[in-house]
């Protein structure tokens, strides 16, 4: 339970016994004695805590639960593969520190899930819970899994136009491993929620003392507490010793599109757009019957290098294309982390009707998206039945 205005009362005989609370004696009217109770059971005061700050004027900040490793739990101290998720929203906000100076939290259980386990159907759930609570908070913080968190956050940039700061983070560790880190983690991102340098700057990720563009950080390592990166495009800023230093002034990324969801969500179905990931020896077939079997309306491509793929494949993709018989965008990004796919390193194939070779009129360069990213930026682009000159147009400022 958990309340964002301090008009609200409770009778005094009804808080819990280990509830945290201020009270604050009313003195405008002098003919009768009122006290304003601010309930806090999901905040922990410290003993060194400023017992006397106004708590009026601390920003409010909503967290989201979703699961993922910060939620999970192991058998022994040491174990850090093979976990479950087995904690709640509240136990996690109960075992973060005082942030009674800082922010007023509340809490909610959306999901409780392993971040593998997220599609579209959950995607969209989240989406329409922060549209929903955007406006009565001055910060979100959602509690997530590592493995598909860069996913997620690069929907949410693209979906959610707002200045308010709306914060990720999860954990390498189980609650139960030694030296986990979920708990920094979280107060990290709550405080980071609640600072208002953080307005204007999108969707961040917060994990190991560093803050990251949702935008374009990606997960690195399976394994490390160092593994969110963004090696070309850089860190947004970091945390060090309760202490949030910004390296730029608040900007979102360039050449970013933002999509308007129509409602009802329940009616929203994001077309199938499935990634091949290429390698020495692609067998052509297995992108043609990946395309005919789902019904694909567009595909990605993790290319070798900056777009690069056999000249079989190459033509393959331009006579599959001629076959389908509509529209059909393939967008060449790249398996590797860093780097980008200029237009310049689109295939020339060869026509029927052409002498020379020339680019195929469905090819699009992936510019630095990593694949998982792509798929999801053309995707939101065929939900809003772009065609191929209005994809390329997005795509060319990414």
């Amino acid at each position: 339970m958990s309340m964002s205005s301090s008009s609200s009362f409770f009778q005094l005989h009804s808080l819990p016994e280990e509830t945290t609370y201020e009270i604050h004696d009313d003195s405008r009217d002098v003919s009768h004695s009122q006290f304003r109770i601010r309930y806090r059971s999901n905040s922990i005061v410290s003993g060194t805590s400023e017992t006397s700050t106004n708590f009026d004027t601390l920003p409010t900040i909503k967290v989201i639960g979703t699961g993922g490793t910060i939620a999970s739990k192991g058998s022994t101290a040491h174990q850090t593969a093979g976990y479950e998720v087995d904690l709640t929203i509240e136990d996690l906000v109960h075992s973060i520190p005082d942030l009674s100076t800082t922010c007023i939290l509340e809490y909610e259980q959306l999901l409780n899930i392993d971040s593998k386990e997220f599609g579209t159907k959950e995607l969209l759930m989240l989406y329409e819970k922060i549209q929903t609570d955007l406006p009565k908070y001055d910060g979100i913080v959602i509690t997530h899994g590592t493995d598909t968190m860069e996913e997620t956050a690069f929907f949410l940039q693209l979906t959610i136009n707002t200045y308010k700061p709306i914060v990720m983070c999860g954990s390498m560790r189980p609650s139960t491993a030694i030296s986990s880190d979920g708990p920094m983690n979280l107060y990290q991102a709550c405080v980071i929620a609640a600072t208002r340098e953080s307005r204007g700057r999108g969707v961040l990720i917060a994990l190991n003392d560093r803050i990251g563009s949702g935008y374009y950080i990606t997960k690195s390592n399976a394994n490390s507490l160092d593994t969110f990166k963004s090696i070309g495009q850089g860190y947004v800023g970091n945390f060090v010793d309760n202490e949030i230093h910004y390296y730029y002034p608040a900007a979102k990324p360039l050449g970013m599109t933002y999509f308007n969801l129509q409602l009802p969500l329940s009616e929203v179905e994001l077309p199938e757009v499935p990634v091949i990931y290429a390698h020495q020896g692609l067998n052509n077939k297995l992108i043609e019957v990946t395309v005919r079997e789902l019904n694909a309306k567009g595909l990605v491509i993790a290319t070798m290098g900056a777009g690069s793929l056999s000249d079989a494949t190459n033509q393959f993709l331009a006579d599959l294309v001629q076959n389908i018989g509509f529209p059909f965008p393939i967008i060449y990004a790249k398996r590797s982390m860093d780097g980008r796919v200029p237009l310049g390193a689109l295939p020339k194939v060869r026509n029927d009707e052409l002498s020379d070779p020339q680019t195929f009129d469905s090819a699009i360069a992936g510019g630095y998206l990593n694949p998982q990213k792509a798929r999801i930026l053309l995707q939101l682009c065929l939900n809003d039945r772009y065609d191929l000159n209005e994809i390329k147009k997005v795509f060319k400022g990414v």
